[in-house]
């Protein structure tokens, strides 16, 4: 982005002003204007954020000496330059309320910086004195100190913003512009939205596609659209053979799943050496690609294999995607287990994770069981939603199956309970690692990157920015608040093994060096850089 920084700008009762220098006008975000015409098309390589209401023209100043516009209407005005001595031309503190801020030096303009606002203070208390009298000693019980004058703070705040939209620095926009929302900040955030949207772009670099999203979260935040945004993203996903495409590009695009799954078999594959007959229960199966390359080991087994039975429960996304319910998994797993001569058996359950009953497992006994929690506990409601902390009821569950292994796979980020704006910061930091990994991968402009970027991950973002209560479904803790809620269930840490760590440290060099690879008490973490972005462990 490329701005002049001279500008001038003036905040007042009526409005806040940026006024170009070159041709002498200023325009205002009024305080009755509001947010319209919110719109977003994830269809098209562009997205159309919302326009700011038309910009109305506003006490155009003029080049000449006579600057009355800005005292019209004044009983009684009065200005001094740093030396004392009146001025023609003066930026003064008017019954309007006029406070104009100046960047940078203009031509025969006196300045109100920050160095010289105690000398104006005074002079302006000289002024009181000369005109007041004796009375200007009663008006000392109620002046506020300069420090804390809110309208000098409000002058300074804007000095300070504007010092930002210069800078031009992307993510701190962003910032800025959330914490702006936030704090119901109408001039700023329209200010901020409006630069925003010149900066994002969907096929740009990493931080910019991002921002694209991430802007169009906020805009669905203030006009309190989030959850209407967030349901017409999965209607506007074309077909179910596309999202399913897209999903399986992220799948071989970054390693994160894979690592997921992959440490999760482990562990499973681990726990179940010697037995003859496994039950994994599967608590949100997604599309079941996680249990092909564990059937395919277990055929291997010495001995033989041992006979598998897998319970699975559906997701709404998950089940949009295969355009069907689980039987199409069923079908597909007990065809591949055949080709590897598994014994093979496939149990669906029609009922989310906080309505599952013990008798809907249909356990058998003689069954080693193992149950799966792979990036679908965050989905589950705690306490802070509705007063019933699922999470912990459905550990608990977990419990009472007595399984033999519990595996735990989520994301490492932290934005269950955490306020708006650091819940913003969560969420950009960690989606840009994400995002940058991609960008390694694909290329800027390669349309499978666009798709899977749109309709694997903005839906998340939305959902975390943009909304708020029960309709936030995106719930992440991290890895610690994890392990206390396992411990609180009556589980011990199960070791992940070293051919399991092996394993994981090879498929990290198959994707590149800037992946990690981390254990740390008794869990793994994969991440981009600096940044871990999945965590597993697994539980007895």
């Amino acid at each position: 982005m490329q701005m002049s920084h001279k500008h001038k700008t003036s905040y007042s009762s009526s409005g806040f002003c940026i006024e170009p220098v070159q041709n002498h006008e200023s325009y205002c975000f009024l305080p009755n204007e509001t947010l319209e015409n919110y719109s977003s098309s994830y269809n098209s390589s562009q997205v159309t954020y919302p326009s700011v209401h038309s910009i109305k023209q506003y006490c155009p100043l003029e080049s000449s000496t006579n600057n009355s516009l800005l005292c019209q209407n004044s009983p009684s005005t009065g200005s001094f330059s740093t030396d004392n001595s009146p001025v023609s031309k003066p930026y003064v503190l008017m019954p309007q309320h006029y406070l104009e801020i100046i960047n940078n030096s203009l031509e025969n303009e006196s300045c109100l910086t920050h160095e010289n606002n105690d000398e104006l203070t005074l002079k302006i208390r000289e002024l009181e004195s000369a005109m007041l009298g004796a009375d200007a000693d009663i008006l000392d019980i109620y002046m506020i100190p300069q420090e804390s004058d809110p309208f000098l703070l409000e002058a300074e705040k804007w000095k300070k913003m504007m010092e930002i939209v210069y800078r031009g620095d992307l993510k701190e926009m962003l910032c800025a512009c959330a914490k702006a929302v936030e704090g119901n900040e109408k001039e700023t955030t329209e200010l901020l939205m409006s630069e925003l949207r010149k900066m994002v772009s969907i096929s740009g670099n990493p931080i910019q596609r991002l921002g694209a999203y991430m802007l169009e979260s906020l805009v669905a935040r203030l006009a309190s659209s989030g959850s209407t945004i967030y349901k017409s993203l999965k209607c506007k996903e074309p077909t179910s053979n596309e999202l399913l495409s897209y999903m399986h590009a992220l799948y071989e695009i970054c390693p994160y799943l894979k690592f997921g799954y992959m440490s999760a078999n482990g562990a499973i594959a681990e726990a179940m050496k010697d037995e003859t007959e496994v039950h994994i229960i599967d608590f949100q199966i997604n599309q079941g690609i996680q249990w092909g390359s564990l059937i395919r080991a277990l055929s291997r087994r010495p001995g033989g294999p041992p006979k598998i039975r897998i319970t699975g429960l559906d997701d709404s996304t998950s089940a949009y995607a295969r355009g069907g319910g689980l039987d199409i998994i069923g079908e597909r797993l007990s065809g591949l287990a055949l080709s590897y001569g598994v014994p093979f058996e496939f149990h669906a359950i029609d009922a989310s994770p906080s309505e599952i009953q013990l008798e809907d497992l249909q356990l058998r006994s003689g069954e080693a069981i193992a149950v799966n929690f792979a990036m679908m506990l965050h989905h589950v409601p705690d306490g802070s939603v509705d007063g019933q902390d699922y999470r912990d009821w459905l550990l608990r569950l977990a419990k009472c199956l007595s399984p033999k292994v519990v595996t735990l796979v989520e994301q490492e980020s932290n934005t269950n309970n955490v306020p708006f704006f650091p819940r913003f910061v969560e969420t950009l930091n960690y989606y840009l690692a994400i995002f940058e990994s991609i960008d390694v991968a694909l290329p800027r402009e390669h349309k499978e990157r666009i798709n899977v970027e749109q309709h694997c991950l903005a839906r998340e973002i939305v959902n975390l920015i943009a909304c708020e209560g029960a309709e936030r479904v995106e719930r992440h803790e991290l890895m610690n608040k994890w392990r206390l809620r396992f411990k609180m269930a009556g589980f011990t840490p199960y070791p992940l093994s070293s051919y399991i760590n092996s394993s994981i440290k090879n498929l990290q060099e198959r994707y590149g060096r800037h992946y990690t690879v981390e254990e740390r008490d008794g869990a793994l973490y994969l991440g981009w850089m600096n940044q871990v972005i999945v965590a597993s462990c697994a539980w007895r």
